[in-house]
């Protein structure tokens, strides 16, 4: 991912307000931000856990998503998968993120849901930089194909969340 200025992440967005955008707290300096291992830039808000955001490249420009995080479920389930890099966690680190659509749809309370990483660090999990806290199912895609199937479903979401409704 190229790296990005706060001006142009806030401008990004596509399902919230100009003024929601600005209030959006950034996740740190973005010369901090090791962009060349990103396909997208994610992250909780410090401020109030329950946002989160998720910014890429998409489609020939810069795509930001409001997000909101759901409480974690009360069920027997000891663990669930990542719907974006398909990284098995336990039922507490997977997140129910569900975000406006955009435009007049999202206007009109539309919403589309994902279950992701709890921490949106999907790029460091395909790339073995963090490790989660549960056996993962043995898998024989490389690194590469790894990045390449988040991005796909990344763009896939991306791509649901801007569909005319």
């Amino acid at each position: 991912m190229d790296p990005l200025s706060p001006d142009e992440i806030r401008a990004s967005f596509v399902n919230c307000t100009r003024g929601e955008a600005k209030g959006v707290t950034l996740p740190a300096r973005p010369e901090e931000i090791p962009w060349e291992r990103r396909e997208f830039l994610g992250w909780r808000d410090p401020k109030a856990p329950a946002r989160a955001y998720l910014v890429l490249p998409h489609g020939g420009t810069v795509v930001g998503l409001a997000l909101r995080a759901a409480a974690p479920p009360k069920s027997r389930l000891r663990s669930n998968t990542c719907g974006f890099c398909t990284t098995t966690h336990g039922l507490a680190d997977i997140t129910l993120f569900s975000g406006k659509r955009a435009g007049k749809s999202g206007r009109d309370g539309n919403t589309l849901g994902m279950y992701a990483c709890g921490d949106l660090a999907c790029s460091q999990y395909v790339r073995g930089e963090r490790k989660p806290d549960v056996p993962q199912p043995y898998e024989t895609l490389t690194v590469e194909e790894r990045i390449a199937r988040l991005e796909e479903k990344l763009h896939k979401f991306v791509a649901r969340v801007l569909e005319p409704r």
